[in-house]
């Protein structure tokens, strides 16, 4: 992994000493690497994120992790409106679902996994706050979107994953705002579609379904066991 120092001037304190106990992942969603790292870095966008991880796999460090971020905007995650203050961001550049949405290239992934678990090793971030952009802010965003490897992160121990279904009895949104979700009375069908496009990403109907709902079930009782 090629770390690149590139300092953004997008930056500022956590507020009230936060401590980073969310890994929130994104993609760029701009037509080149280039053209996203001058946006990270410019004092007139107002956005930031403490990394972006380029297609070939270089890896530019912009804000540091102690400090605040600019990159989640209006989020919720299990409680949480401040999002930025409680995470660091890393962006990864695609041209997302408007400029030609592809895979995730290997050596981009390569790098993401060893600049995370590095992360994972200096903050204490459980594997369920491991997100995608979509997650904190499903009525807005798709990013890192439906082709983004979450498995194969979770197999190098980053994030939660799971296969397995569970039944239970609560309705799916109730199980998702277990899981953190918010904006449920805002847009039902858009916060259970950011749920299937991170953790059912075959199947992105945004619908009250059995398979959905026994998916989020397997994955509150792993939460709920510890992970």
């Amino acid at each position: 992994m090629r770390l690149i120092e590139h300092p953004s001037p997008n930056r500022e304190p956590r507020l009230e000493g936060a401590a980073p106990d969310i890994l929130l992942l994104h993609y760029t969603g701009m037509k080149s690497g280039p053209e996203a790292l001058a946006r990270l870095s410019d004092p007139e966008a107002k956005v930031s994120a403490h990394y972006l991880i380029e297609e070939d796999g270089r890896v530019f460090a912009l804000v540091p992790e102690e400090e605040r971020a600019w990159h989640a905007g209006l989020a919720f995650w299990a409680g949480e409106s401040d999002i930025n203050s409680r995470s660091i961001g890393i962006e990864l550049v695609n041209p997302g679902h408007e400029f030609g949405y592809r895979p995730f290239p290997g050596a981009q992934i390569e790098s993401l996994i060893q600049l995370a678990q590095a992360i994972l090793s200096r903050h204490a971030i459980p594997a369920w706050r491991v997100l995608g952009h979509s997650d904190v802010a499903p009525l807005r965003k798709e990013d890192p979107g439906e082709l983004f490897p979450w498995k194969t992160l979770a197999q190098a121990g980053i994030g939660l994953w799971s296969e397995a279904e569970k039944k239970d009895t609560r309705p799916l949104p109730q199980l998702l705002a277990a899981l953190g979700y918010g904006y449920l009375r805002d847009d039902e069908t858009a916060v259970i579609r950011a749920f299937q496009r991170h953790w059912l990403p075959e199947k992105l109907t945004g619908r009250l379904d059995e398979e959905s709902k026994r998916r989020a079930a397997a994955l509150l009782a792993l939460i709920e066991a510890g992970a």
